[in-house]
């Protein structure tokens, strides 16, 4: 084969080995989540809804930060005894186990980078994580409830 015919085949291989690789890295990075608008009482949250297994076991996981109104709401299959936990997490955060009215049944407060357990009083199914203190700074407390939340899969 003559140097410039070989060339070529080269640079078509590479360019269409660097289209695989882009298109794999494509499909294997993590899709934002859908978000939806929660409200507890005249509060507004912008949070981003964790229902399948893979986003709710990833949850906020190493992230540095988060705007005061955003949170993250995790959607369960069906009520049950749901715990969290922080590990990788860098946020402190509270969390609220809600029934499946909204109701809130407890809130907790989480330490970042730890595998405490923090799990809900009674059977629930949501959870909603904001950063620490965002309950109490606003009088929000357990039997207060939160609308909006995405109907089960």
């Amino acid at each position: 084969m003559a140097l410039d015919q070989e060339s070529s085949v080269w640079n078509r291989f590479s360019l269409a080995l660097g289209a695989a690789l882009m298109m794999a890295g494509a499909v294997g990075a993590a899709a934002p989540l859908p978000r939806i608008e929660l409200n507890a009482g005249m509060h507004r949250i912008d949070a981003e809804v964790a229902a399948t297994d893979e986003a709710r076991m990833t949850g906020l996981m190493r992230r540095s930060a988060m705007e005061e109104t955003r949170g993250m709401v995790f959607v369960y299959e069906r009520p049950g005894s749901h715990c969290m936990w922080m590990k990788n997490t860098q946020l402190p955060l509270s969390v609220a186990f809600l029934d499946e009215a909204g109701v809130i049944l407890n809130i907790e407060d989480m330490e970042p980078e730890t595998e405490d357990s923090h799990c809900s009083a009674r059977p629930a199914r949501y959870a909603l994580e904001m950063n620490r203190g965002w309950f109490k700074r606003r009088g929000i407390k357990p039997g207060m409830r939160i609308s909006g939340l995405p109907a089960p899969r």
